[in-house]
């Protein structure tokens, strides 16, 4: 039997998602077969995945608590197969900062919870100050005033480098490919 690859997002304001959108529309075009859920609609058994990805958005410094509660949860039989994990953050708009291996919340997130994916990459997200509450849009703007980015915009600013998602999407359905070929 064939596995397929399934993709779960956790996504604050849709950027994740659109990004996990984006992956499964590669993975469609490759002819691959894939399931995409939501954090809290996932309900599939672990092991009928031949890859798993797994993306999460950062508020406040902090990816959300069910992420890490999912992939504790669920870590023995993610082990068991290909897994990748990409976060989703605006820290990622910076040079310094925009892979797995510089973001600081993708380094505190995976040492936290003693995983090693088999992918590991890190986004930039978007910043839309016109969508978000009133306390939600002071600390992000304070936050973007700390960190130089921009405060003051009327319209979104999309900082996701779509085609570093692309890759990152071709690099997953290559190996799954090879994993096939090999079986």
């Amino acid at each position: 039997m064939e596995r397929k690859i399934g993709i779960v997002y956790f996504s604050v304001d849709g950027q994740t998602k659109k990004i996990c959108e984006k992956i499964n529309a590669i993975f469609k075009a490759e002819q691959l077969e894939t399931r995409l859920y939501s954090l809290e609609d996932f309900n599939a058994n672990i092991l009928e995945f031949h890859t798993l990805i797994i993306g999460a958005s950062i508020r406040y410094g902090k990816h959300n608590q069910r992420v890490f509660d999912f992939i504790s949860k669920h870590k023995t039989d993610l082990n068991t197969i290909k897994t990748a994990f990409f976060s989703v953050n605006l820290v990622a708009r910076k040079v310094d900062k925009n892979s797995a291996s510089t973001n600081p919340y993708v380094i505190k997130f995976i040492k936290r919870l003693n995983w090693k994916p088999d992918f590991l990459e890190v986004f930039a997200g978007k910043l839309d100050y016109k969508s978000y509450a009133f306390f939600d849009k002071i600390m992000i703007k304070l936050i973007m005033k700390l960190t130089d980015g921009p405060t003051k915009s009327d319209h979104p600013i999309e900082f996701t480098d779509w085609d570093k998602v692309a890759r990152f999407g071709l690099q997953i359905s290559a190996e799954y490919k090879c994993a096939l070929f090999d079986e």
